[in-house]
């Protein structure tokens, strides 16, 4: 196990209109306001999203199983934003319900807004957190 402690930092609130894109919204404001690291916590609905459900077999490296909402959703998540080099990158893992259908996983790719999405980005301070390249994997992980 690794760790650091930091401290909270700035608190941005914000609200995605109907069809804006999600990711790219949320990457956005991290490099706009500079913030390096940082907790997201995302409420609302999304209609269109590509998520991976797990992997395909439990072997490394992992064989990811995509899912697509292809139509509105609600959806409640938590993720995470460090930088990789000179970019910030999301890791997102969320519920996305529609119906008595739920599913849970994590979104990489396209996130489009269904109606409104709220999100409250909660920067973190004083830690060195970066995500990088691993091969064993074939992932970019969390490296303290």
């Amino acid at each position: 196990m690794h760790y650091q402690v930091g401290q909270l930092g700035r608190v941005v609130i914000s609200r995605f209109e109907d069809r804006e894109d999600v990711l790219g919204n949320l990457v956005s404001i991290a490099k706009k306001e500079n913030i390096k690291a940082a907790v997201i916590y995302v409420v609302g609905g999304m209609r269109e999203a590509r998520i991976v459900v797990g992997p395909a077999k439990e072997e490394l490296p992992p064989v990811p199983v995509w899912r697509e909402l292809g139509e509105s959703h609600e959806v409640l998540g938590f993720g995470t934003i460090f930088y990789e080099g000179d970019e910030p990158k999301i890791h997102f893992h969320g519920a996305y319900g529609k119906g008595d259908s739920v599913k849970v996983g994590c979104m990489r790719e396209k996130a489009e807004t269904f109606l409104v999405l709220e999100a409250v980005m909660i920067e973190i301070n004083g830690v060195s957190a970066v995500r990088e390249f691993d091969p064993l994997s074939g992932l970019t992980l969390l490296k303290l």
